[in-house]
């Protein structure tokens, strides 16, 4: 039986890992809902833009009575209804997120999704692990002069 990661997806690498633990496949509305491409508008905030996004379990995609019910009124909402980060073209947001991926699996010595997921190993790292794991390096905006 195939097995779905439906929900949840925020970041791209959580792609990589619903695939890695087992995933067939990964429902990406939230994903997809980003980008210039999708249906919603795009909403400016003090921190920049965020467009609409609507779950298909949600109370505004069953309005448009997407579901066939017939006349049967859903009892509880499955979906949100909200906002996500706005991410500029899809072509390009999806480039990165494909490049993402193969370079994950590629360091876990894999070049197709069943070895893959034969292979990835999730490890649980601490808190501390993880900070210490970044760069700690402060990046300058402008290039350095030298006299």
């Amino acid at each position: 039986m195939p097995i779905c990661s439906d929900g949840g997806l925020v970041h791209d690498y959580h792609v990589a890992l619903a695939l890695a633990m087992g995933a067939d496949f990964v429902m990406m509305g939230r994903y997809f809902a980003r980008f210039d491409q999708a249906p919603g508008a795009k909403v400016p905030t003090r921190e920049g833009f965020v467009k609409e996004y609507w779950g298909e379990g949600s109370n505004r995609a069953r309005n448009w009575q997407r579901y066939g019910q017939g006349g049967q009124e859903m009892v509880f909402e499955e979906g949100v209804d909200g906002y996500v980060p706005y991410a500029g073209d899809l072509n390009e947001g999806l480039a990165v997120t494909t490049a993402k991926l193969r370079t994950t699996m590629v360091s876990c010595g894999s070049t197709t999704l069943p070895v893959f997921r034969s292979t990835a190993r999730l490890t649980l790292v601490s808190d501390q692990s993880f900070e210490e794991s970044h760069a700690n390096v402060i990046l300058r905006d402008t290039p350095a002069t030298l006299a």
